[in-house]
């Protein structure tokens, strides 16, 4: 059993990890904010928890566990903390804004012998889950052409917060659609596997009052030879996300709100897999592999190597997007 746990940022995910901690049975929880708001709305949920304003303050209790669910341009430095204090570390999605710092991150990790997982929460939802599972089985045959699409208007995301103010809306602290739905690309990658080139469309194309770009368009050329179309934006008024699998022997489409529908070979022919869980109960399981994880009895499903594989995905569509032009990956 893992005794305590500290959650650095106690915003919407902030809170959640904290509640779902203590559901799983984690009793010292510590919790770390600047702001005093947050910090009064956790010590108003949860009883029997330790709340501090600055991260030393935090990680001189020595826990087990740190989540991070700050803004991402402050990642890496609090990781590297935890991880000096013999942490193991849970990072939300993406590792970081940039790769500055991310390749030492995993070097003092691994060198320390300390976990580094990233909250890439979709690969546990039970609908994407059970695609890959179709895929890996050969359900289409070779896959293709992976299409995936998120969108969702930006101030609806929280709303009792003013957009404007979230990281979501500041290049400076790692906002923007592409990095903020990277979740995507993650998926996509496990999916139909690496990625050797990136072309990208991007831009700030709504009035939404932000300095980042709101839409993307990317298209990514796979190892296997598929091609990956990925459409991501913070314009749509209506919660978006779907995933279409395309094979030489038919196609799997999953749709959040709904499940996966299997088209067979010839126009009649299909099979419906209702798979709607509840949101939280992703969230949830992605804790208990971390958790499983910090006792040692699992390997992370997304480590350190992969977040920081999938954040060059998403660097090289920025750079696409900038220059008009295909970029590879090494």
């Amino acid at each position: 059993m893992i005794e305590s746990a500290a959650v650095i940022g106690c915003g919407s995910i902030g809170q959640r990890h904290l509640q779902n901690l203590r559901r799983l049975g984690v009793r010292q929880l510590v919790a770390v904010d600047t702001d005093e708001r947050q910090i009064a709305a956790v010590a108003r949920t949860l009883e029997s928890i330790s709340t501090f304003r600055t991260v030393d303050d935090a990680l001189a209790r020595r826990v087990q566990a740190v989540i991070i669910a700050v803004p991402p341009h402050q990642h890496v430095a609090i990781a590297q903390a935890a991880i000096a204090a013999g942490a193991d570390v849970f990072i939300e999605k993406p590792i970081s804004d940039t790769l500055e710092g991310v390749d030492a991150l995993i070097r003092e990790a691994e060198s320390s012998g300390r976990i580094v997982a990233v909250g890439y929460n979709l690969r546990f939802h039970a609908g994407v889950a059970r695609l890959k599972a179709l895929v890996d089985s050969g359900a289409v045959g070779v896959p293709l052409i992976i299409r995936a699409e998120f969108g969702q208007y930006l101030p609806d995301w929280r709303p009792t917060q003013d957009y404007r103010v979230g990281y979501n809306a500041h290049r400076n602290m790692g906002g923007g659609i592409i990095l903020d739905a990277s979740h995507e690309l993650d998926y996509v990658i496990w999916i139909g596997g690496p990625v050797v080139s990136v072309f990208c469309a991007a831009g700030r194309l709504s009035q939404l009052d932000i300095d980042v770009e709101d839409s993307a368009a990317i298209t990514a050329r796979l190892r296997s030879g598929a091609i990956a179309e990925i459409h991501v934006d913070s314009i749509q008024r209506q919660y978006v996300r779907t995933c279409k699998v395309i094979g030489e022997n038919g196609t799997l489409f999953w749709q959040y709100g709904s499940g996966i529908t299997w088209l067979r070979p010839g126009s009649q022919s299909t099979e419906e897999y209702a798979i709607v869980p509840d949101p939280n109960e992703m969230y949830l399981a992605e804790l208990r592999h971390f958790l499983a994880c910090v006792r040692r009895d699992e390997t992370p499903l997304v480590d350190a190597r992969i977040g920081a594989e999938v954040l060059k995905v998403a660097i090289a569509a920025h750079k696409s997007a900038g220059s008009g032009c295909t970029v590879p990956l090494a």
